[in-house]
């Protein structure tokens, strides 16, 4: 797949365009967004991801469309899992509840940006070694492995070490001054506590890559495919952030279903690579409708599970309230 200058250019001013609306329509005041004008976002946000890929089908053919919608589904799947540690981080800063929306613009964009330099690493990679595919198999497996072992462990937010050496770098002050990240006491520059969620959010959202790179780079090489399957599932999470809400820990089988999507990719990239060391047939390379097939099935199956186990609990809870 050949992808000239313009098209990168068109598509990155695309993005901007659609961040730039984002600010002036709802970031212009500073508002607790609704459950109503979330999911609006959120529907806008998915359509414009099909519309695209529905264009890279059109133009550059079936594969490459498959490859931007699985990647676009695993990575929105993954984003789904780190709301959660989202909103410890919220909870952790007490955010007010009308500065949210822009924590998370603000430090899904920074994270957007320094992923775009972790792609550009990867691909480069990819490109002149094979055994990179050995290294990002091995990742997932393990992050899979990491996930069913500590799903069942008490969440906890701790500081990162760029947030402590930020609040060491800087005073902070311990009330909020609006949206504002700098303020002026006495003569002297203090960060607030909106610059350091900002920071932590980015930050933390900087280490869900390193299973979300390796992951789309399984389904595909494509740095333009991965590059935008990573922006669209980004730009889409905010609003699905107060879309969700409490609801991201009633999913409650979900991080073992990324752990099974995880390990598949994990295995899919070992079999590309002694594919390409021509050491397996060529039947054992996994294709992208398969990939595909698997994710949309896993997720199906562990959401479906999630919420009726959900609501089993929640009719025990009743039932034992009712009886007391």
């Amino acid at each position: 797949m050949s992808v000239p200058l313009w098209l990168w250019i068109a598509t990155v001013g695309g993005l901007l365009a659609l961040i730039a609306l984002d600010l002036v329509i709802v970031d212009r005041k500073p508002h607790e967004v609704t459950t109503g004008e979330a999911a609006r976002w959120v529907i806008f946000y998915i359509a414009v991801a099909i519309a695209f890929g529905v264009g890279v089908w059109v133009f550059a053919g079936h594969e490459p469309g498959v490859q931007f919608f699985t990647g676009y589904i695993t990575e929105y799947s993954l984003s789904v899992d780190n709301l959660f540690i989202f909103m410890i981080i919220m909870t952790s800063f007490k955010v007010p509840a009308i500065h949210q929306h822009r924590v998370l613009l603000i430090g899904i964009l920074l994270a957007l940006a320094m992923r775009s330099v972790f792609i550009a690493v990867g691909a480069a990679l990819i490109a002149q070694f094979v055994w990179v595919f050995f290294l990002f198999g091995a990742v997932l497996i393990w992050t899979a492995i990491s996930m069913v072992r500590n799903k069942d462990e008490e969440e906890e937010y701790e500081e990162n070490a760029l947030t402590r050496w930020v609040r060491k770098l800087f005073p902070v002050t311990e009330e909020w001054h609006g949206h504002k990240s700098f303020v002026k006491k006495d003569g002297k520059r203090w960060i607030t506590p909106m610059f350091l969620v900002i920071v932590a959010i980015g930050s933390a959202d900087l280490l869900f890559a390193v299973d979300s790179i390796p992951a789309i780079f399984g389904i595909t090489q494509e740095a333009f495919l991965v590059f935008t399957a990573n922006a669209f599932a980004l730009m889409g999470l905010r609003q699905l952030y107060f879309l969700l809400g409490g609801l991201v820990t009633k999913l409650v089988y979900l991080s073992y279903g990324l752990a099974v999507i995880l390990a598949f990719i994990g295995a899919k990239l070992f079999l590309h690579a002694l594919h390409e060391y021509h050491v397996v047939p060529d039947w054992l390379d996994i294709n992208n409708w398969v990939s595909l097939g698997v994710i949309v099935v896993v997720l199906t199956v562990t959401t479906l599970a999630s919420l009726a186990k959900a609501k089993k609990l929640e009719a025990a809870e009743q039932e034992s309230s009712i009886s007391s």
